[in-house]
């Protein structure tokens, strides 16, 4: 028996419709003569979580991190067991398998990973489906691959997941606990290897829009008469002039309206010294990837990221265009026969302007896009052969699906060409430039230009030019056509126009734009030799993923989308989050390296273990960053001694203290006072007693106790009822001990088991305790090293330096 897996249902329907019939019905697969065909939902394997592997990984502890698996595990997400058990039971009956995944890296680990788990040996296909209409479902089958060809792209993914799993559990924690210490006591802050520098970028472009100081400068622009005609040039001010800034813009008013008048002045006659006229050709945009598409929706109709996604899979389901997660913009030569028929159909589609779009495509013209050593797993985004009346679609579907198929149709239209014309005209020993063009064949862009004054009316900020080529961004000192002239000519200068300019800020992000940002993100590095290594790395996150990351980020309220266009302003959470962070994780190089390693991993270049090394070297390094970060502190009672985290209430089974949250590198504790901490007592043990993060203990002024019992020593739900509220800080070995003043105590807040220096129990018992005057002084070794305490712990939390072996009580 022959068993197709599909990733979802609806694929495995269409694989069941074009098998061999009858088709039949069952619960959670299909029969047919060719075989049997069921599906997963997505991953159906999960991976663990951190107490799935050791069950104290249960409570945050920012001393176990980081947590790294030494085997990793998957278990069987709860709401798929039961597909899961179908898929199983069908495993263990069938002779061949054929691995239906979608074409690529995730679509290829969810079914293996599947393989794995139940240690299938039978022999494995693939089957590789771009779109989901018959004719290429049939012709996919007809040309299945071993699985095994695809072991890389496995090990890729594999890769993905654990790195991510990684830094999201490690550093999520890490940095989630920092900010608790310093009083953000209900915050969680989510690090993502691709997720948090995307956030990064909106901050920064936030805080650049915070901190522009607007600059006034002008242009000076001349117009000048020829024997053909006038022309408009701009003045080019010489880099030694007064007036200009670093940036050579002329910003002193003054010296741009004395220009003005000396060049008004006679004699006014000036040359050509510079002509420079060419032709060029500009060849049709590459079919769309989902990001382009994405973002070309997003700047025409406004559409977020996930909605072009979502509605590019539901095309994708309806067998009118190809697979949606495309990274690709080209096409495969095999394709190339499909275009007469891909064309008749649009050319049908009356009432839409598709159909005089096709009219005037040439079947037989082969664009760049059509070229194999581009194409990996699959290609560009495409109209199938399935005929459709757009007008019959939702708006949503039928606007992406005209892009989609615009997009195409340009592959059979002749290049844009036109004549770029360059002048530099000399004058009053002064450099003066101009430049336009001349249009001699629209070529493609007729499908474009044809709405570019509805476009840009319904959105200024749209050229309704939808590639963006460069050819159609013209400075202002272009014209749309210069007279004929030569290189020598006189010309006459006949006025002059002083025109005020002020620099502008930088555009915030919308979901289009910062997606066309995670794409492009050798524009965002910091190191400028890896923004050149990056140029042609794919970016950060995938095709499939950058849309949910964004998502997610507006989802969790770091990102807040503000106005018609959607600008997405960051949170005062993402301010805390980027600030606390160091650059490894703020800044995109190593996440964009990361991405180029794991497609270099695709291809069969790296391994899964070297990777995962690096990974975890660099999750320790920031887990051990955490420690030292500092942020801002929120609380109503700072810290009087390390100023980085709040007093904070704790109430065990003898009372209530109150402890600083930046625990362990600070160990205040004081007492309770009428629900507050006596602040009293604890600007008083700040001035001289036991510096946080180090190995000394200052003297605190003794103080008057009162005691509500006069013999008190702590019982074990004492110690068990500290160990729940913050854990031991080391994994704690208890040994058998002759009586409770033999066992290792606590230090003074709480929070962390000491080793007793039993050996000196006679000596430390000696010296009374200046602060309760109920206990005796004894020697503690604690994570920091040795100092001393109050046998009377908890009721007395006094805590004392040492120095040589005793006590610093002054």
């Amino acid at each position: 028996m022959r068993l197709y897996i599909a990733e979802k249902p609806s694929m495995g329907r269409e694989i069941a419709k074009c098998l061999r019939g009858p088709v039949q019905r069952h619960d959670g697969y299909l029969t047919t003569g060719d075989g049997v065909v069921t599906w997963l939902f997505g991953h159906i394997l999960r991976q663990a979580e951190p107490d799935e592997y050791d069950a104290r990984y249960k409570r945050w502890r920012a001393e176990d991190l980081p947590i790294i698996p030494q085997e990793w595990r998957l278990y069987v997400a709860k709401d798929s067991a039961k597909q899961f058990s179908v898929v199983k039971n069908l495993i263990e009956k069938a002779d061949e398998i054929v691995h239906a995944g979608d074409p690529d890296r995730e679509g290829q680990l969810l079914v293996d990973e599947v393989l794995d788990y139940l240690g299938n040996k039978k022999p494995v296909q693939r089957i590789l489906l771009n779109a989901l209409d018959e004719k290429s479902i049939k012709a996919a089958n007809a040309h299945l691959r071993p699985n095994s060809d695809f072991w890389n792209l496995k090990q890729s993914a594999l890769a993905r997941a654990r790195a991510d799993w990684l830094i999201g559990m490690n550093l999520s924690r890490a940095y989630t606990l920092a900010a608790r210490r310093a009083g953000h006591d209900r915050i969680v802050l989510p690090i993502g290897r691709v997720k948090t520098p995307t956030l990064a970028l909106v901050v920064r472009r936030e805080r650049e829009i915070e901190n522009f100081q607007p600059v006034d400068y002008y242009h000076l622009r001349a117009t000048f008469e020829h024997a053909n005609g006038s022309f408009v040039a701009e003045w080019k001010p010489k880099d030694t002039m007064a007036g200009l800034d670093s940036e050579n813009r002329l910003v002193d008013k003054a010296v741009a309206e004395a220009k003005l008048r000396e060049l008004s002045e006679a004699p006014r006659t000036g040359r050509l010294t510079g002509y420079q006229k060419q032709k060029k050709q500009e060849p049709a945009p590459l079919p769309f990837s989902l990001s382009s598409l994405q973002v070309l929706a997003g700047k025409r109709y406004g559409y977020e990221p996930q909605l072009v996604l979502d509605t590019a899979q539901k095309l994708y389901e309806k067998k009118l265009t190809t697979y949606p997660r495309s990274d690709c913009e080209y096409l495969p030569t095999n394709q190339f026969g499909d275009a007469k028929t891909i064309l008749a159909n649009l050319k049908a589609a009356t009432d839409t302007p598709l159909a005089a779009w096709a009219a005037g495509a040439d079947a037989g013209r082969k664009s760049r896009a059509w070229n194999d050593k581009k194409i990996s797993a699959h290609h560009a985004i495409i109209p199938t052969t399935v005929r459709v009346n757009p007008e019959t679609l939702p708006a949503t579907e039928r606007n992406l699906y005209e892009l989609i198929a615009r997009g195409y149709i340009a592959q059979f239209y002749p290049p844009h060409v036109y004549d770029q014309t360059k002048v530099e005209v000399t004058y009053k020993d002064e450099l003066f430039t101009a430049g336009g063009r001349t249009e001699r064949d629209p070529g493609w862009k007729v499908m474009y230009q044809s709405k570019k004054k509805a476009a840009t009316a319904a959105n200024p900020d749209d050229d309704g030019n939808g590639d963006e080529s460069d050819s159609d961004k013209r400075g202002e000192d272009e014209n749309d056509a210069l007279p004929v002239m030569k290189k020598g000519d006189a010309v006459e200068y006949t006025q002059g126009e002083l025109k005020a300019s002020v620099t502008k800020p930088p555009t915030r992000f919308t979901p289009a734009t910062l997606l066309a940002g995670m794409k492009e993100i050798h524009k965002y590095v910091k190191n400028p030799e890896a923004k050149k290594q990056l140029k042609d790395v794919y970016g950060i996150g995938t095709e499939a993923t950058r849309a949910t990351i964004i998502d997610d980020l507006i989802k969790r309220k770091f990102l807040h989308p503000q106005g018609k266009k959607k600008y997405l302003i960051p949170t005062p959470s993402a301010y805390l989050l980027v600030d606390a962070l160091p650059d490894e994780m703020t800044y995109p190089d190593s996440t964009a390296i990361w991405e180029d390693r794991l497609h270099s991993m695709s291809e069969g270049d790296g391994t899964l273990d070297d990777f995962l090394a690096a990974q975890i070297a660099f999750t320790r390094k920031l887990c051990e960053k955490a420690w030292g970060v500092k942020m801002e502190v929120k609380g109503d009672y700072i810290c009087p001694r390390c100023k980085q985290g709040v007093l904070v209430q704790r109430k065990g089974k003898n009372g209530v203290f109150w402890g600083c949250s930046n625990y362990p590198k600070c160990r205040l504790t004081t007492n309770d006072k009428e629900g507050k901490p006596d602040m009293d007592e604890a600007n008083n043990r700040a001035g001289g007693s036991r510096s946080f993060g180090g190995n000394s203990h200052s003297a605190v002024t003794p103080q008057t106790y009162s005691a509500q019992e006069e013999h008190y020593e702590p019982t074990a739900a004492d110690w068990d009822e500290l160990n729940t509220l913050f854990g031991p800080p080391e994994p704690y070995v208890p040994k058998k001990w002759k009586n409770w003043n033999d066992k290792p105590k606590y230090s003074a807040s709480p929070l962390e088991k000491m080793g007793a220096e039993t050996e000196n129990d006679k000596a430390d018992a000696q010296i009374a305790c200046p602060h309760c005057q109920k206990g005796h002084l004894r020697k503690l070794r604690g994570k920091n090293g040795v100092f001393w305490g109050c046998s009377n712990y908890p009721r007395c939390t006094a805590t004392f330096d040492d120095a040589g072996g005793k006590p610093v009580l002054t």
